[in-house]
């Protein structure tokens, strides 16, 4: 398990970047990480933690975001399957089990860790999607298809929305390499 952090650079705007980590924990896993933008003239910074169950199934996420809207924190979690927002119950986000946070490609890494899924093999989830800056939060269905592999190897898969595609390649930990016009790994 990589505990150590890795950046990606954005690809569709050179003033964004994101770093993130993977931290095993007893019963799970834990994700640290933040990108900083200024993205179409907005300017912001983002922080998260996410901490899942040893199964990769997300179980508490803190998000905190400064922008010229100032500072803001969003608290989601889910405890025997049911969903809270800020300790506000959302039962439109009961049956989902990865969380999608917009700012950072780590959170590609859930689905990609938990479903372990063969050449060729697809499976359509239900995720909770944060929006950054704005914090706001849906349920996204989204489909994840693991690829042929690329020529040098690495595993390649397919991550599609009923808005967006995107091909992307990851490591041996399952953390992104490149994502199709959206961000690339810092050597």
């Amino acid at each position: 398990m990589c505990d150590l952090p890795v950046a990606w650079t954005r690809v569709d705007d050179a003033r964004g970047t994101a770093v993130g980590a993977l931290v095993p924990e007893r019963s799970g896993h834990r994700m640290e990480g933040g990108e900083t933008a200024a993205d179409g003239g907005a300017v912001y910074s983002c922080r998260f933690t996410v901490r899942t169950d040893l199964a990769w199934a997300t179980r508490s996420v803190h998000v905190e975001v400064l922008s010229s809207s100032g500072v803001r924190t969003l608290d989601v979690t889910c405890r025997a399957g049911l969903w809270t927002v800020d300790g506000e119950r959302r039962p439109l986000l009961d049956g989902c089990t990865d969380v999608d946070i917009a700012a950072t490609p780590l959170t590609r890494t859930l689905p990609i860790r938990r479903l372990g899924l063969r050449r060729g093999e697809h499976r359509d989830i239900a995720a909770v999607r944060i929006s950054v800056p704005e914090l706001q939060v849906t349920r996204a269905l989204q489909r994840y298809t693991r690829l042929e592999p690329a020529a040098d190897g690495r595993a390649r898969y397919e991550y599609l929305t009923a808005e967006q595609s995107h091909r992307f390649s990851v490591d041996h930990e399952g953390l992104v390499l490149d994502g199709q016009d959206l961000y690339e790994r810092v050597p």
